[in-house]
């Protein structure tokens, strides 16, 4: 359904296959499994999960739940957690060992690095997960090369740089880069740690979202027994989307589940297209793809992704870019005792949708289709905060694409 204001919006929580995905390897056991890797982290700690009590009286809502990514790792993004935990199972697969015999401390010791030998790791990225990647290469004194899309912020460049790798702002988009950097395996025997699979490349994307779901793990111990009616949830190539609906959906079974609504920007809003025409076919976004949603600019889902989310997911919606905005100026600007939360544009836009919804008469039909209502509890991920500062300040204080 095509909506005001540029929303494209799809329902597909009537669809029915006795050919389900299966969603254990993002449930609950693995999240342990992922958690206790990372808790062996020094830098580790639960990120906040917020209650935003006046925000929820405001909308008229229930609860309104946010966890702020902001605080993973010091990197002011959730991504580091999926990098690591890919980065990990490929060491401890090279040395035939299961991940859980494996800590940081382990990993990034000399007897490890001995027998790994020197090891390039490239990627191609946004900013933040590429800023993970490097990250963890550089704790494991390994080289580490990435490559960003045309258009790409240069504090994000410089954030990777100053971690050691060699890191080049492109002049092809996403997915193209995507491509330079595989060429990469075969040329020189690079390791591709990228988060969107496809056939022949599934381990390492999968190993990604595994990583994923340590924030699903904490949200439930922070939830304290409250179960989310509505979980919005941002996709680029999906592979966070679709990590978190299979952790949620096999955590909250049955009548529990929560209504799981994935948003994209209107510029690269693949899964929203592959959704909307549910024909079995994958379909993408070409050329350019400028949303100020920098970290959902991506044109090609990821088929594991994917696979997840037309079996789990209820709603798709692709958002102009004003929502992303407004979001990082609700979060930033809070209402009563509400904690203030710094979020980056594609950190943003699940919090700009609802309290659009919520405030927006016009989009009515679409708020009663996702049903919120006054008793719905509401939680959102803000993916990452301010990974480009200038931008942020652009949007927040001098109202760079203002609200409807």
């Amino acid at each position: 359904m095509a909506g005001e204001y540029g929303f494209k919006f799809v329902h597909c929580g009537h669809r029915q296959s006795k050919e389900i995905a299966s969603i254990e390897s993002f449930g609950y056991d693995i999240s342990r499994k992922v958690n206790a890797f990372h808790r062996s982290f020094p830098e580790y700690g639960p990120t906040p999960l917020l209650n935003l009590e006046s925000l929820a009286k405001a909308l008229g809502v229930k609860s309104f739940h946010v966890k702020d990514e902001s605080f993973r790792f010091s990197l002011n993004a959730f991504k580091v957690l999926g990098g690591s935990y890919a980065i990990g199972n490929y060491v401890a697969h090279k040395l035939g060992m299961d991940i859980s015999e494996l800590d940081f401390e382990r990993m990034a010791g000399d007897e490890v690095r001995r027998k790994l030998g020197d090891v390039t790791f490239v990627t191609a990225t946004d900013g933040n997960h590429g800023r993970g990647v490097a990250w963890t290469a550089n704790r494991l004194k390994q080289r580490c090369v990435v490559y960003l899309p045309k258009g790409s912020s240069v504090e994000r460049l410089n954030n990777i740089k100053e971690l050691g790798a060699d890191a080049y702002i492109t002049d092809l988009n996403y997915d193209d880069a995507v491509r330079l950097a595989n060429e990469g395996v075969t040329r020189n025997g690079w390791v591709l740690i990228q988060d969107t699979a496809w056939d022949g490349y599934e381990d390492v994307p999968r190993w990604i979202m595994q990583g994923y779901t340590t924030m699903g793990y904490e949200i439930i111990n922070q939830l304290n027994g409250e179960i989310p009616t509505h979980i919005f949830l941002q996709a680029g190539v999906g592979a966070m989307a679709g990590a978190m609906t299979g952790f949620f959906s096999d955590y909250y079974k049955g009548d529990k589940k929560p209504v799981i609504t994935i948003l994209e920007p209107n510029k690269a809003d693949c899964i929203f297209r592959t959704a909307a025409a549910a024909d079995g076919k994958l379909h993408s976004v070409k050329g350019d793809m400028d949303s100020i949603m920098a970290g959902l600019c991506c044109g090609e889902p990821c088929t594991i992704g994917w696979e997840v989310l037309r079996y789990y997911a209820d709603n798709f919606v692709s958002v102009p870019d004003s929502i992303a905005a407004k979001g990082m100026r609700v979060l930033g600007n809070p209402l009563g005792d509400d904690a203030r939360v710094i979020s980056g544009e594609s950190g943003a836009c699940t919090t700009g949708f609802v309290a659009e919804l919520m405030q927006n008469d016009s989009l009515k039909q679409i708020r009663e289709q996702i049903g919120l209502t006054s008793e719905s509890r509401i939680l959102c991920i803000s993916t990452e905060g301010d990974t480009d500062r200038a931008n942020y300040r652009n949007i927040v204080w001098d109202g760079l694409y203002p609200s409807f």
